[in-house]
């Protein structure tokens, strides 16, 4: 099935990761965008960003100066932006280039975190992914304490004294924390936390997004071969990606769209039915469909009013604060060791990150009780069987093209132009009339 993305207001259907550019020139920076950053993040340590040979320099610069500099056509620009809201639900200009590189690095590249089949958006859990929670607490039954946030943390004596918002009181040898940085704030730490961290966490601002969720009776858009799955390139536009969240046996067809960082700020302050509105309107347009202003119900979920996350997907590092503290994220303080999709080397910011950053914690305390050797404290994650995650390729072409000044330098305008739209029709990837 199709995907459906809309550029300056019309709608164009399209097949693979990323949306089309029939402009030759606009191609070949998209092409240049693509492979520049993932060449950048290739020497980039996963498990030390910081230690990155041009880390300094990259730190210091915004994302939107690095689109600014690799990009030379407005087109690319544009998209690479949304690019940045899509991935970490912030601006370029919030985010140190450094970090995002990482960031897009460690899930895989620029094709896979932004691709659903064989990418970061492929996979559910029937039944839903809450089972997971749902589960362990049932293993550890009345061990699992909800509703009672930590307040305080006394590791001063053999027992570490936790304290809760309930005036409850635990007594424990370690404590694992894996809520995002920003919220250990809220807790009084004796003695208190080293100084590096307490600059740190007062530096990681979640990204911001509003979730919003469209059933309808049944799923039009697959009438029409397209999947769902929409990118909405347009500033007027509540919603900039959508992916299909019907059941896996069809039932409860639903659209998943996504109000990203500036647009969640600005549209949280409307009532809650015409952002229902607007977003349906907006299905109605892309899809070519009056079916989508008919919707059986709606749902929405603005994660930056959750007081115990403080926004979502994840915390991000604005420009030169993972040079200066990055490297304490992952340290333990003490008996206190961090856990959270922060501090995660694979797939920070999704689930698996989480999974994985639990993991590590659970290991080091067990090394520090002497059960685990060091070396046993980071373990790579088998590939999944059931659903494998095949190699990403790259064509010769996608290789090999010139970015645009390359181009320009190499033959002078005209004949780029001519000999470009004669290679992209050749090979094509450019329709024909």
């Amino acid at each position: 099935m199709m995907l459906s993305v809309m550029f300056q207001g019309k709608t164009y259907p399209f097949r693979g990761a990323f949306p089309p550019v029939w402009n030759p020139l606009a191609y070949l920076d998209y092409n240049n965008l693509w492979r520049t950053m993932d060449e950048m993040g290739k020497e980039i340590p996963v498990d030390a960003p910081w230690q990155a040979r041009h880390a300094e320099e990259w730190d210091k610069m915004t994302m939107k100066e690095l689109i600014d500099k690799i990009c030379w056509t407005k087109t690319a620009r544009e998209f690479a932006s949304i690019f940045v809201n899509i991935n970490v639900t912030s601006e370029p200009h919030e985010v140190s280039a450094l970090w995002f590189l990482w960031y897009v690095k460690q899930c895989g590249g620029t094709t896979r975190i932004f691709s659903v089949t064989n990418g970061g958006q492929e996979r559910k859990f029937v039944g839903g992914a809450g089972q997971v929670s749902e589960k362990m607490m049932d293993l550890l039954g009345d061990k699992v304490k909800l509703n009672s946030p930590v307040t305080y943390i006394d590791q001063t004596d053999d027992n570490i004294i936790v304290e809760t918002l309930n005036h409850e009181h635990y007594e424990c040898k370690y404590v694992i924390s894996a809520i995002p940085p920003t919220l250990t704030a809220k807790i009084h730490f004796k003695p208190e936390l080293p100084p590096e961290r307490t600059q740190l966490i007062q530096r990681l601002p979640m990204g911001a997004v509003i979730k919003c969720m469209v059933y309808y009776k049944e799923a039009f858009w697959k009438k029409k071969d397209y999947c769902g799955c929409m990118i909405i390139e347009d500033e007027e536009a509540p919603i900039a990606i959508t992916l299909d969240d019907t059941k896996p046996d069809g039932s409860v067809p639903a659209i998943m769209g996504f109000i990203l960082a500036r647009k969640a700020d600005r549209l949280a302050k409307l009532h809650k039915e015409i952002r229902k509105r607007k977003i349906c309107e907006l299905y109605a347009k892309v899809l070519g469909s009056q079916e989508a202003l008919h919707p059986v119900h709606y749902e929405e979920k603005n994660w930056c009013e959750e007081q115990y996350s403080g926004g979502c997907y994840t915390a991000y590092f604005p420009p030169g604060i993972m040079t200066q503290y990055g490297r304490v994220i992952r340290q333990p303080v003490g008996r206190i060791y961090f856990a959270g999709t922060e501090t995660a080397t694979q797939w920070s910011g999704y689930m698996e990150g989480a999974v994985q950053a639990g993991e590590r914690a659970a290991r080091e305390v067990l090394n520090d009780l002497g059960k685990v050797a060091k070396k046993d404290i980071w373990v790579q994650e088998p590939d999944s069987k059931d659903v494998p995650a095949f190699e990403i390729t790259h064509t010769f072409l996608e290789r090999n093209l010139p970015s645009v000044p390359g181009l320009l330098k190499i033959t002078g305008f005209s004949t780029s132009v001519a000999l470009l739209c004669f290679v992209l029709y050749k090979f094509k990837l450019l329709p024909r009339s």
